[in-house]
């Protein structure tokens, strides 16, 4: 047989090997010259903020004293309002430093429907949020019943207590005392002091300053009192301080001398308890002024009728000074008057002294009694003054 040649003698063998070239130089990893090369991958475009709020959309039963928190990821909150329904005002909160989180600063009302409104922006853009929640009812409610004094027009005396008495007992003073505040034109230390559960007075360090307003603020709408329990009304009351009026009873000397704003406006002769018993002994101490009336049945207390020391008279143009039946009145007896002590532990004194002091009186006012056996307990009637004010403050749920 004869040896055949395969290889290619044709003209076009050139461009053959020629082409082989150019692919093995293709397959290498080197780009050819000319080629164009890969697009670069396009950035995902940024999402707007996202905005979560507390309590959750459409919640119910939301406990008052819960805080509203609203955040914003992936940009900065721009505007936050909460409004409770029927209210104007929004309720009160505070951004962080970098605006990414909203927190309220106080309770919430009970049985109140919210709505939450939130801006936000972002690289991303803008985002709004509306939600809305319901807070729950109370099983209890606690309001104030009584603010006293707090009488329409009334000036009080500069030693005056502010009294106020709860509907419920409060099991949680802490909180309910952190909602009191007092405020005054001229401003002067004072502290709380709980006398029962539902029961808290207020006294200043010294005597008020004569001649201002004080005005007595309690925020308890939303305040957790005890458990299933929540303040439902905030009260403010305006209590007017009028003169500084000083009275001093002496029972050795048998007088009394009323001061105004420091001068002397009256000079009376007086008779005291004459002491042949304890019921009978006037207090001594800083008494308070408490209420008026003309006249007053006065009766013995714990004696029947046909006892010695039994009495049961109407008496008039009666201030009352302590709880345990003191006042200082009109009595015709002006032959002991300055002269012996012979009353059953009230101050008497001229019956046109006597009117003058009843009209002229402001429950507050401050009579100092001294020169007797029995000291006021500071728990008698608003004796309150007779307790050291560091001792008072230890009263206090915030001390």
């Amino acid at each position: 047989m004869h040896n055949v040649d395969r290889r290619w003698k044709g003209p076009l063998a050139g461009l053959a090997v020629a082409a082989s070239a150019l692919l093995t130089a293709s397959c290498s990893g080197t780009p050819a010259t000319g080629t164009a090369p890969a697009s670069a991958e396009k950035p995902a475009a940024a999402s707007p903020p996202t905005i979560t709020v507390t309590p959750a959309d459409a919640a119910k039963k939301v406990r008052p004293e819960k805080r509203v928190v609203i955040a914003a990821a992936d940009g900065a909150l721009q505007e936050v309002t909460v409004t409770a329904k029927g209210d104007q005002e929004p309720v009160d909160g505070k951004f962080d430093a970098a605006k990414s989180r909203w927190v309220s600063s106080g309770p919430l009302k009970p049985a109140t429907t919210y709505t939450v409104t939130a801006t936000a922006q972002g690289p991303g853009g803008p985002a709004e949020h509306t939600s809305t929640f319901t807070t729950l009812k109370p099983a209890r409610e606690l309001t104030i019943a009584d603010v006293t004094p707090s009488l329409k027009g009334e000036k009080v005396g500069v030693g005056a207590p502010i009294i106020v008495t709860f509907n419920q007992s409060v099991g949680d003073r802490r909180a309910v005392e952190k909602a009191l505040k007092v405020e005054a034109e001229k401003p002067v230390q004072g502290a709380w002091r709980w006398l029962a559960d539902n029961r808290i007075i207020y006294r200043t360090a010294k005597y008020w300053p004569a001649h201002q307003t004080v005005t007595f603020t309690a925020d308890l709408e939303g305040v957790r009192a005890a458990r299933d329990m929540y303040g439902v009304k905030d009260v403010t009351k305006t209590i007017k301080i009028g003169a500084k009026v000083i009275s001093t009873v002496d029972a050795r000397k048998k007088t009394m001398i009323v001061k105004r704003d420091g001068k002397t406006v009256k000079k009376m002769l007086i008779s005291a308890g004459k002491a042949t018993t304890r019921e009978y002994t006037t207090t001594s101490g800083v008494h308070l002024t408490m209420e008026k009336a003309n006249p007053v049945r006065m009766i013995s207390p714990g004696r029947k009728k046909g006892d010695p020391e039994y009495y049961d008279v109407m008496i008039n143009h009666a201030v009352r000074i302590s709880n345990s039946g003191e006042y200082v009145h009109a009595k015709d007896n002006v032959w002991a008057q300055g002269r012996q002590n012979v009353s059953h532990g009230c101050i008497n004194a001229r019956p046109d002294q006597a009117r003058w002091f009843y009209d002229t009186m402001q429950r507050g006012d401050v009579v100092i009694v001294k020169g007797t056996s029995r000291d006021l307990e500071w728990n008698n009637g608003w004796g309150y003054w007779q307790m050291p004010f560091k001792q008072w403050k230890k009263g206090s749920a915030l001390s």
